[in-house]
């Protein structure tokens, strides 16, 4: 009788788990307990784990959760979360060895823009620096995005979301001062070829205070709360990033719905031929976010809907540049030289 009470028992444990959160389930908080009385005292990770500072209670979680998620697909059941998190196989050191290998990817593609930028416009475009700083930023971004998946932390996490906070809040920036003039400009006499400096427009200095101001009120508001607030987080990243998209649509419309001039220089009318491809940029971004809203389990404990999302983004990153640089070497921008 000793082999059908296990099971009963076992059944259970796992019947409590699947009621709640796998980390919370008393089947995982026991295998921790015991993992930690039995091991910790001789606990030596290897190099890697200790630089990527794994303890012995952290590596007793890991082991808990995989050999809990072993039963689970070896009995047909399905796998559970922890922490909020898939269970994943990691390597050298990272959790999530696939959305590290794929945010680094994306750092991959901005240190290529950065590049083309560089490269490509001329240093008296008034959009170069913004292009510039912007590619920086999203670096930035990618780089906390790669620690974050590699060890999740209280510190690391809000780096990660703070960093990407930044980047969508500095496309908005840009954006606004593109397709709205608020760069500044020289304009030349045609007749005399002589030149005059145009100062920023008053809008510059609102648009750019009230975008420090929106960023230090988010930073400092997740920072602190009590408790990290996940859905407003969520839902400020989703408002800034809808914003962009909008007036990124905004331009590529038909030259009869045009709603302001895409350049300052030339009539409202006037569509350049590549206009198409900010949408296309942008209906792909959507296509891509939406990823975040299939998650299903990592197949293999490797793959799941966000890091595929971090491999979506990737060559989108280069369509971005692509289209930035198009429209900087448009005729609209002659007379439009810092």
């Amino acid at each position: 009788m000793r082999h059908p009470l296990r099971l009963i028992s076992l059944a259970a444990l796992l019947a409590c788990a699947y009621a709640s959160a796998g980390d919370r389930s008393s089947q995982f908080q026991r295998c921790v307990a015991k993992c930690e009385s039995t091991t910790c005292d001789t606990f030596n990770p290897p190099p890697l784990m200790r630089l990527t500072r794994w303890t012995c209670t952290d590596n007793c979680k890991y082991t808990c959760m995989h050999a809990i998620s072993d039963f689970s697909v070896e009995s047909g059941l399905p796998l559970q979360q922890y922490y909020g998190k898939w269970p994943f196989w990691r390597f050298a050191g990272a959790q999530e060895p696939a959305s590290v290998v794929f945010s680094l990817l994306n750092l991959l593609f901005h240190v290529w823009g950065r590049g083309e930028v560089q490269e490509a416009m001329s240093n008296d475009h008034p959009m170069k620096r913004y292009y510039l700083t912007w590619s920086v930023i999203s670096i930035n971004a990618w780089i906390w995005s790669a620690v974050f998946h590699t060890r999740d932390t209280p510190i690391t996490e809000k780096l990660d979301y703070f960093s990407a906070a930044l980047a969508i809040m500095y496309s908005l920036y840009f954006s606004v001062i593109r397709l709205f003039h608020l760069y500044p400009v020289r304009k030349r006499n045609p007749l005399s070829g002589a030149s005059r400096s145009v100062d920023k427009p008053f809008l510059f200095y609102v648009w750019t205070a009230a975008c420090t101001f929106v960023y230090v009120a988010h930073v400092s508001y997740l920072s602190l709360a009590l408790r990290f607030d996940y859905t407003y987080n969520i839902i400020f990243g989703l408002v800034l990033g809808m914003t962009h998209n909008v007036l990124w649509l905004a331009y590529a419309l038909p030259a009869s719905l045009s709603l302001f001039r895409r350049f300052a220089t030339q009539p409202k009318s006037y569509r350049p031929f590549y206009a198409n491809e900010a949408a296309k940029a942008v209906i792909l971004t959507t296509a891509a976010t939406c990823l975040e809203l299939f998650d299903f389990p990592p197949w293999k404990r490797i793959i799941d809907a966000h890091s595929l999302w971090h491999l979506a983004t990737a060559p989108l990153v280069v369509l971005w540049y692509d289209f930035l640089l198009m429209d900087a070497q448009d005729k609209g921008w002659k007379e439009h030289r810092v």
